[in-house]
């Protein structure tokens, strides 16, 4: 039986060749009408010009048409082909398993999105700290805990499971149930996140892979991301833990608090699912962009001025270098952790100086107190990692070198002769990492002055995370496009050179 197209009107149809012997084709969605017999129907038809049949007895519709059965009319869908289905370029284009897969936007939407959860997750864990909350719940359980107690017969028992802690017979012996329940919500709250965060990315994830939306380097790199959330929950149990132990009440002078070394470790673990997170779906976004539209480094238009500027040598530099100091601005954060861990804070609650001086005493910084060894062998690293002072003149110098090092940053794009070959968004890039470090010194200083209140602390973990952002965002600005990006920019130059 003979197949007749017919297109309502306003849609336009570019000149197409059907079978006649094909029923249903998969250029069809789908054929809204009535049961009206097929005969009826031919009848009915009323085509603007006619159709012409080909040597290899197909039928080519020239012009659209409209097909009325009384007061009806069928309706002939078109597919929607994805702009980047290879097929979209020309008849002569290449087959589809020539082209690399481009992953699209919404791949970059919902890594960016994971990332805005790993930001909210890292300022909460930071309240939860500060709120001295972090140990409220004292087991871990990843599938039941996603409940809080619902009966007061639940808080009593977990109020009663909080008695037996350390902290509370060292510290909060006299604290009342409705104020457990604050400091248990807070804990709560953190860790019920984390659960949403594994959630938001593991579905997705699973859903992309299989539909095979993702760049062929991003599988590895995200699956990887995925088995480091699961970690991180054990691992952030494993720190609460460590604050939990019995053996704090038998050590004098012992506050009953989670390891530093734990908290560094779970708030690196952090920051880098988070820079992860950001950078790839930056990256993903930026290439889609290029693949469309040509555009790169920020120049308007399909320019590509970018290849020369990413080979300058002088780029190259400021490229090594912007990754130098992205692991500086790294690795004060986590210095910052040691301070959290310990509360060192606390201590020289002033700026620039410590004591009048711009630094303690050398048996200050570097007590024999501190060394566990007999041979006092220990006594340098443990210093540095565990004296409160030590840790926060390091901080100190740490942050001071970050400063100083992203305002070298700022003035080499500035006023030096990368200004004139540096790509656009890399200046504009590196005055938002300077603006930031500002913003960021500003905050330490006021978090140490006025004796570390919770905004002030929380807002300054929070612009850590920013200014590592700015960072990310810089070196990405650095990068090529990808070679799928490339790829699919090429094919749709040359479809476009045909046409």
């Amino acid at each position: 039986m003979s197949f007749l197209a017919a297109w309502t009107s306003g849609l336009s149809l570019r000149s197409r060749t059907l079978p006649i012997t094909s029923p249903r084709l998969p250029c069809f969605r789908a054929v809204h009408s009535s049961s009206v017999a097929p005969k009826r129907v031919l009848e009915q038809l009323r085509l603007s010009k006619q159709a012409t049949r080909t040597p290899g007895g197909t039928l080519k519709v020239l012009r659209r048409s409209t097909l009325w059965m009384q007061d009806r009319h069928i309706t002939l869908r078109t597919s929607h082909r994805p702009s980047f289905d290879p097929r979209f370029f020309s008849s002569n284009a290449p087959a589809p398993a020539e082209l690399p897969v481009l992953s699209p936007p919404p791949v970059a939407g919902w890594l960016l999105l994971s990332s805005v959860l790993v930001f909210a997750v890292i300022v909460v864990g930071g309240v939860t700290r500060l709120t001295e909350s972090g140990l409220s719940i004292t087991e871990w359980r990843p599938i039941t805990g996603v409940l809080p107690p619902l009966s007061e017969a639940e808080w009593n028992e977990e109020f009663e499971k909080y008695k037996a802690t350390p902290e509370f017979k060292l510290l909060n012996h006299s604290i009342t149930l409705n104020e457990f329940k604050d400091i248990f919500y807070m804990e709560w709250g953190h860790r019920v996140l984390g659960r949403l965060i594994g959630i938001a990315f593991v579905v997705p994830l699973t859903y992309f892979a299989i539909r095979k939306r993702l760049t062929a380097t991003l599988p590895r790199q995200l699956f990887g991301m995925a088995v480091l959330i699961g970690l991180q929950g054990a691992l952030g149990w494993y720190m609460v833990k460590s604050g939990l132990e019995d053996s704090l009440m038998d050590t004098p002078g012992a506050v009953p608090r989670v390891s530093q070394y734990r908290l560094a470790a779970h708030l690196g673990t952090a920051f880098v699912l988070y820079a992860g997170m950001f950078g790839t779906g930056l990256a993903a976004l930026y290439d889609w962009r290029y693949a469309t539209k040509g555009v790169w480094g920020g120049y308007k238009g399909d320019n590509i001025q970018w290849k020369a500027a990413l080979d300058h040598p002088l780029v190259r530099r400021f490229a090594r270098y912007s990754k130098i100091l992205t692991g500086l601005v790294f690795l004060t954060a986590i210095s910052g952790a040691f301070v959290a861990g310990l509360d060192a804070g606390l201590l020289y609650n002033e700026f620039p100086l410590m004591g009048g001086r711009l630094a303690p005493p050398t048996d200050e910084l570097f007590s024999a107190s501190y060394a566990k060894a007999p041979d006092g062998s220990d006594l340098w690293w443990r210093n540095v990692f565990e004296n409160p002072t030590t840790v926060q003149f390091d901080h100190r110098c740490l942050a001071i070198t970050t400063y100083a090092a992203t305002t070298g940053l700022y003035a080499m794009a500035r006023y030096s002769a990368l200004h004139a070959v540096l790509p656009p968004l890399v200046k504009r890039m590196a005055v938002s990492a300077f603006a930031m470090a500002n913003v960021q010194v500003l905050l330490g200083i006021s978090t140490l002055l006025y004796l570390v209140p919770v905004p002030l602390a929380a807002a300054h973990q929070a612009g850590s995370v920013l200014l590592l952002t700015t960072m990310i965002q810089l070196l990405v600005s650095l990068r090529r496009p990808g070679a799928a990006a490339r790829a699919w920019r090429q094919a749709l130059l040359a479809k476009r050179a045909k046409s």
